[in-house]
C-alpha cells in the first residue's frame, strides 16, 4: 500500500514527509483494519513533521482525522461488521488501569497511544485500530466532512467545556482554523455570543458567516469583556492579551497541544480577579461520542477543503503558512480492495 511517513523532523518547506510503499497492516487481536477513503490534515501533524512534538519512532504514518471502512478483524473483534464506516482520532489506545482512566479522565492517562504519533496513522491505504477506540459516524456527514470532527471537532468541544462558559455567555476565540470554526457553531448553537480575534481576513469573513458578532486581527480587543476564551492560534504571546481581555471570573483555555513560549504574565493584569487559565490534553472516548452527537443535533458545518492523497504534502504547507480557510482533508482515489 501506498504511505505517507516522517522519517526526520525538518521545516514544512524542506519536505520531511515522504510518500512510500509499505506492506498492509495486519489487525491484530481486537483490532479491524480500515480502507482509509478520507483523512484531515491537523496542525498536530505539521507540529509533528517540524519536531515542535518530539517523534516517537522514525517512519511513522500520520493523521488521526480517518474516516474509512471496515476491511478486516483480528481475532475476537466483533464491534464492527466488515464494510461498515467509522472513524479512528488521535487517542488510540490507554492502559485503563490507572488512577486517570479509572476516574473518567482517559485523556490523562499515563501510559496512552496516539494515532500517527505511536501508532501509523490515515495517511495510507489502510490502517489499523483497537476497535474499542473507534467511532461509529452520523450518516449526516459524508466522508470529507466528518474527517475534521474526529479531532478538529472533538478538540474543540472539549476545550469549550473547559473553558466554563457560563450559559449566554461572552466567548473569545483567538486563532479561526479547523477547529475553532467547528467549536464556534456549537457556542452559538447553545446561545454565546462569540468574538472571533485572528490574524486572516479570510477566516475573520468566515467566521462571521457563521454567526460570530464580531471578528478582528488576533492582537484587537474584542467589543466587550469575555466570559470565556479559547485559544486555538499556538501562539503563546497571544495569552496574556486573552487573559486581560476576560472578565472577572473568566477562563482561558489552551486548546493546541503545542504551545510557543508565553511572556512573563503579570499578576494584577492578567490573573487577579479569579481569573483562570487552563489547558486541554487530548480527549475521552466520552468527548468524542458527544461531539459527534452535538453536531448531528445542530447539523454543524464543516469547511472542508479537499486535497488528493497525492498532495499531502501541500496540504501541510498550506496549512504551515496560513493558505487554509476551514479543515484540510486528504481524498483516496478510488481502488480496488486489498485481496
Amino acid at each position: 500500500m501506498r504511505a505517507w511517513v516522517f522519517n526526520r523532523p525538518a521545516p514544512i518547506d524542506e519536505g520531511p514527509l515522504r510518500l512510500v510503499e509499505r506492506e498492509t497492516p495486519v489487525p491484530g487481536p481486537g483490532q479491524v483494519r480500515v480502507r482509509v477513503s478520507t483523512c484531515g490534515v491537523c496542525r498536530t501533524d505539521l507540529h509533528l513533521a517540524e519536531g515542535d512534538l518530539a517523534p516517537r519512532r522514525a517512519g511513522v504514518v500520520p493523521g488521526h482525522e480517518v474516516v474509512g471502512t471496515v476491511d478486516a478483524r483480528g481475532e475476537g473483534a466483533r464491534r464492527f461488521r466488515p464494510g461498515e464506516r467509522i472513524g479512528v482520532a488521535w487517542l488510540a489506545k490507554t492502559c485503563g488501569a490507572c488512577r486517570f482512566c479509572t476516574s473518567g479522565r482517559e485523556n490523562l492517562c499515563l501510559s496512552p497511544r496516539f494515532t500517527g504519533w505511536d501508532d501509523d496513522g490515515g495517511f495510507a491505504e489502510y490502517t489499523v485500530v483497537d476497535e474499542n477506540f473507534a467511532y461509529r459516524l452520523p450518516e449526516a456527514f459524508p466522508d470529507l466532512d466528518a474527517a475534521p470532527l474526529l479531532c478538529a471537532g472533538i478538540i474543540g468541544f472539549r476545550a469549550l467545556r473547559r473553558a466554563n462558559l457560563p450559559p449566554g455567555g461572552k466567548l473569545g476565540i483567538y486563532g479561526f482554523g479547523a477547529s475553532a470554526h467547528l467549536a464556534a457553531q456549537v457556542a452559538i448553537y447553545e446561545g454565546a455570543t462569540v468574538h472571533v480575534l485572528t490574524r486572516s481576513e479570510a477566516a475573520r469573513q468566515l467566521a462571521l458567516s457563521l454567526g460570530a458578532a464580531s471578528a478582528a486581527d488576533a492582537t484587537a480587543r474584542p467589543p466587550e469583556p469575555l466570559d470565556a476564551a479559547i485559544l486555538f492560534a499556538p501562539v503563546g504571546h497571544l495569552v496574556p492579551a486573552a487573559l486581560e481581555a476576560l472578565d472577572r471570573g473568566g477562563t482561558l483555555a489552551i486548546a493546541g497541544v503545542h504551545l510557543s513560549d508565553v511572556p512573563v504574565l503579570n499578576y494584577q493584569a492578567d490573573l487577579f480577579q479569579e481569573r483562570t487559565l487552563t489547558s486541554v490534553t487530548a480527549n475521552t472516548r466520552h468527548d468524542g461520542e458527544e461531539m459527534l452527537a452535538a453536531a448531528t443535533r445542530l447539523r454543524i458545518q464543516v469547511k472542508a477543503i479537499a486535497y488528493p492523497f497525492e498532495r499531502a504534502d501541500q496540504a501541510l504547507a498550506d496549512l504551515a503558512h496560513g493558505r487554509v480557510n476551514g479543515a484540510a482533508v486528504l481524498e483516496m482515489p478510488v481502488r480496488a480492495a486489498q485481496p
